[in-house]
């Protein structure tokens, strides 16, 4: 099921700087979590709108304009109708709304499982300890790697999670560089998934195993299932 949005247009001052306890949403939808430790889960994805990176590979451009503005206890009222346990917090970049956090919150207090997907671009350490970090680090071929906030990785825990998205050969000994260099598995829980279309999972795979590394291979569920539909 997924909630009515309208397309309004959304200046980004207005995404961020909004007086009102409210957020600009582009769609709340259940579905199946298609990766990280919660793969396969049912649930309520609550995707906020814009975002400050233009990564090569992004499969959500539709969340960089547009949206609604909701009132933030009315996004709780209706996660909760959705009927499952499990709530994912994307985007976009949802940390580029600061009320996200007052969201966070708020759904950790209605007694849900709550994961925030973010791209690492943007300070994690007010997000509520409840929820699970979910925290992408730009590699050399997404064109973003520059925008990393490398002052992240200290404050994650196990409770987090640390995700890189391959487009080469490159990208992944890059990748590889940044799990030894920053004990990273020792830290979090890490994950290597290919890029679709650019990189190939079985050849992804194939180089984890030869190096043994302490990584956890993922392929996004939902692409398998659905392609890229919106609100799948």
């Amino acid at each position: 099921m997924t909630a009515s949005l309208s397309a309004a247009a959304a200046l980004p001052s207005e995404i961020v700087q909004s007086p009102l306890p409210r957020l600009k949403i582009t769609e709340i939808f259940t579905s199946l979590q298609g990766e990280a430790d919660t793969a396969g889960w049912p649930t309520v994805f609550v995707r906020l709108t814009g975002c400050p990176l233009r990564c090569t590979y992004c499969d959500t451009a539709y969340a960089f304009h547009g949206g609604t503005w909701w009132d933030i206890d009315a996004i709780v009222a209706e996660v909760v109708a959705q009927g499952v346990h499990h709530v994912c917090v994307t985007g976009g970049e949802p940390l580029a709304q600061k009320r996200c956090l007052v969201l966070l919150e708020k759904l950790c207090d209605a007694g849900l499982d709550v994961s925030l997907e973010t791209s690492g671009a943007l300070d994690v350490s007010a997000v509520d300890p409840r929820v699970s970090r979910v925290v992408d680090l730009k590699t050399p071929g997404s064109g973003e790697m520059a925008r990393n906030r490398l002052e992240n990785l200290p404050l994650l825990t196990r409770r987090d999670q640390i995700k890189f998205v391959l487009c080469s050969r490159e990208d992944y000994e890059w990748a590889r560089g940044m799990v030894a260099g920053h004990r990273l598995n020792e830290r979090s829980m890490v994950l290597f998934s290919p890029s679709k279309s650019q990189l190939s999972p079985r050849e992804l795979a194939d180089w984890i195993v030869e190096d043994r590394l302490p990584v956890r291979f993922q392929m996004q569920l939902h692409k398998l299932l659905w392609d890229d539909a919106p609100g799948r």
